[in-house]
């Protein structure tokens, strides 16, 4: 049995304590808090809109649900998946595969290693599972931003394009089932000082 098989072993048979997420992630199964008022308050306004926008297109928001790749698990903030999810479901019933997720979004939490774990970790993890749209909510980039990143190249593991938009302006999926949603103001709010 490889690393990989262990970890997927591991993460399985764990009893999560209430409170934090279990990820498997470049080769380490890493435990993290769920996040504080803020952090819900700007994802529960992203699921609401998303909702709405998605209405009758057979693509729906969900939040805190796990994403499958290979033996890698990701739980992001929020995601957008197809309605009938039986042709993306895991084969053990764990989550949803990678491959049927367009989109996925991050809100970052204080501090740097929530920093680095979404902007750095979880962006190579997204794109090297082929995720095609990686959002970040960010308060604590200079006032706040938004980064889309799109193009992902799964053996580089990177994204080819990247588009930051600060805080108070209107940051715009561009492609999938969600292209053309604006990610503004009234989900973020304003720039923070």
């Amino acid at each position: 049995m490889n690393l990989d098989q262990l970890l997927w072993q591991a993460w399985k048979s764990m009893d999560v304590p209430e409170g934090f997420r279990a990820e498997i992630i470049e080769g380490t199964i890493t435990l993290s808090p769920t996040g504080g008022t803020r952090h819900f308050t700007v994802n529960r306004r992203l699921g609401r809109a998303l909702h709405d926008y998605l209405s009758g297109s057979g693509y729906g928001p969900a939040q805190d649900g796990n994403i499958v790749a290979d033996l890698k698990v990701f739980i992001p903030d929020v995601f957008v998946a197809p309605d009938d999810t039986d042709e993306i479901e895991h084969p053990e019933g764990v989550g949803l595969l990678a491959s049927g997720v367009p989109l996925v979004v991050e809100t970052v939490s204080p501090g740097s290693e929530a920093r680095k774990r979404d902007h750095v970790i979880k962006r190579r993890a997204y794109a090297a599972a082929g995720i095609p749209v990686y959002v970040i909510i960010d308060d604590h980039d200079d006032g706040g931003a938004v980064t889309v990143l799109t193009e992902p190249d799964p053996k580089r593991s990177e994204y080819a394009s990247s588009t930051r938009v600060p805080y108070g302006k209107e940051a715009v999926i561009p492609e999938g089932p969600v292209k053309g949603f604006v990610i503004g103001p009234d989900i973020t709010g304003e720039r923070c000082v």
